[in-house]
């Protein structure tokens, strides 16, 4: 099982060169990756800074040679698939290949898509991951891209260059229960972001794997805090272990616990 840390780019953290300098000391302290928050603000706790996750990926990716890197997970509703596409293939230059698209539906907690005139219906945004999906996946192709969809046109247009890895950038797809259509995407997909305990782990896996015909290559990247034990989600299936800190963390936080890994000999 591989070890990642999953920051929350508010308040102490909310600088790229900070999340740098931490995924910098990851990777020495032996950690296989580091994962960032995707929120442009916090409504309930209106005076916390928040960092552009994108924006620091990129100083990530340039401070970092070895780490795999990703968001988890980026709401597709509330971006462009055309503008991810550039972006996601420009991390995926600087990293040489160690960018992984965690996506979901997101959420309108406290108004945070609202309050911006975003898509809150939660059927409308989930049509909106699945055709960005489609399209992203087209755009990283190379080819020319014609496609008229509910939400999204490209006309005829041809995306260069392609990312770095020719079978594509990994996508990881966010799940909170065992309901049938997240798994269903999921499945179409490189990994799941589960956030349920192990017991149901089992169970999204059981789907998934019917859906896929077996998980060979398939990554699930669960999640739990500092002191949590990973062990229960290896036994479910879990490939990744992400350290999950909350909301309001301080930069000393995260480098105890970066700290505490290279004191054991590595995460």
């Amino acid at each position: 099982m591989r070890r990642a840390l999953y920051l929350p780019p508010f308040g102490e953290l909310a600088h790229p060169n900070v999340l740098a300098d931490l995924a910098a000391s990851a990777e020495g302290a032996g950690f296989d990756g580091v994962f960032l928050w995707d929120h442009v603000v916090r409504p309930l706790n209106p005076d916390l800074p928040v960092c552009d996750p994108w924006i620091a990926l990129a100083a990530m990716a340039s401070r970092t040679e070895r780490i795999t890197l990703g968001t988890r997970v980026t709401p597709l509703s509330r971006r462009r698939p055309q503008v991810v596409a550039r972006q996601s293939v420009a991390l995926d230059q600087l990293s040489g290949g160690r960018f992984v698209l965690g996506v979901g539906l997101g959420g309108d907690n406290g108004g945070e898509l609202g309050s911006l005139g975003e898509v809150t219906g939660l059927r409308a945004r989930a049509e909106m991951l699945d055709e960005g999906l489609e399209v992203l996946q087209r755009l990283w192709s190379g080819e020319e891209v014609h496609h008229e969809g509910p939400h999204y046109r490209v006309d005829g247009l041809r995306f260069l260059p392609p990312p770095v890895r020719r079978s594509g950038i990994p996508v990881w797809v966010a799940a909170q229960s065992t309901k049938a259509a997240p798994l269903r995407r999921a499945a179409r997909f490189d990994g799941l972001c589960p956030e349920v305990p192990p017991e149901e782990l089992r169970e999204m896996l059981a789907v998934v794997a019917d859906h896929r015909g077996g998980l060979g290559g398939f990554e699930v990247a669960a999640g739990g805090p500092p002191d949590g034990d990973p062990e229960p989600y290896r036994e479910a299936g879990a490939t990744w272990w992400l350290v999950q800190f909350p909301e309001v963390t301080a930069r000393g936080e995260v480098e105890e616990a970066i700290a505490g890994a290279a004191l054991h000999g590595g995460a």
